[in-house]
């Protein structure tokens, strides 16, 4: 790894009086998949909605390609191109065909001519197993298959970091698979992706970094290994314990 993509420092979120980040750091390499874990209320996806300036920081840099895009004179959505988010909600447009939901980023954003963008949403929707689908409204397909177009969408902007906001919780447990199975074969491929989730069995098998958030803070992280293996603080026990009662 080594290839520095994303470096947080002193990362701080405030909502008025409410601190739901304090003093966050880390970094992300090409190629990492760095899975965050963490009960509800943490802050995990608040530290996604930062990175991918969804949220404004309250304090703290975040450098990506030299630059600190925390800056508000940052073009926030040319960023975005090169950082892409999946939501837990899929955010699909519902007016438009699959194909469509593919190609309206691509255009907007990257100037992209309309065959080019075709061509592009074609080749990830292929990849992602929706290529049937392309001609259906998201009101007429699964949630599943929703999740999966959202990744499709991401994909076909060729971003260099992926950004993964519990992208199963809103699924029925028989198309979590279908979805994991996607993000995996990324993965595989050296996707760089920073997941946050609740899938134990994902963060342990296919992550080559876990980061354990509480309350705001990053309490623990290190290898799958090192963290599900050998935890070292009292709260990374606890929470972990809690999945293993399960």
């Amino acid at each position: 790894m080594g290839n520095k993509i994303l470096e947080v420092r002193h990362l701080s979120k405030s909502f008025g009086k409410h601190e739901v980040l304090r003093d966050i750091d880390f970094t992300v390499n090409k190629g990492d998949v760095i899975s965050i874990i963490g009960a509800s209320g943490s802050g995990k996806s608040t530290l996604l909605r930062c990175i991918n300036l969804l949220e404004t920081p309250t304090s703290g840099e975040i450098w990506f390609q030299g630059s600190d895009v925390a800056d508000r004179r940052v073009k926030a959505h040319e960023y975005r191109s090169h950082v892409g988010m999946v939501f837990q909600s899929f955010n699909l447009f519902s007016n438009m065909s699959v194909l469509k939901n593919c190609m309206v980023g691509q255009m907007k954003v990257l100037r992209r001519s309309r065959e080019e963008a075709k061509k592009n949403a074609l080749y990830y929707l292929e990849k992602v197993g929706m290529l049937p689908y392309i001609n259906a409204k998201p009101r007429q397909i699964s949630g599943g298959q929703k999740q999966r177009v959202a990744i499709a969408r991401a994909l076909a902007m060729n971003p260099e970091v992926l950004l993964f906001d519990e992208p199963t919780s809103a699924l029925d447990p028989e198309m979590v698979g279908e979805v994991l199975a996607v993000m995996q074969s990324l993965a595989q491929e050296g996707m760089t992706m920073l997941v946050v989730t609740h899938e134990m069995a994902f963060a342990r098998d296919v992550s080559n970094r876990v980061v354990y958030m509480n309350q705001g803070v990053i309490c623990e992280q290190g290898s799958p290994e090192e963290l599900f293996g050998n935890p070292q603080r009292q709260e990374t026990k606890d929470f972990l314990a809690r999945f293993r009662n399960n």
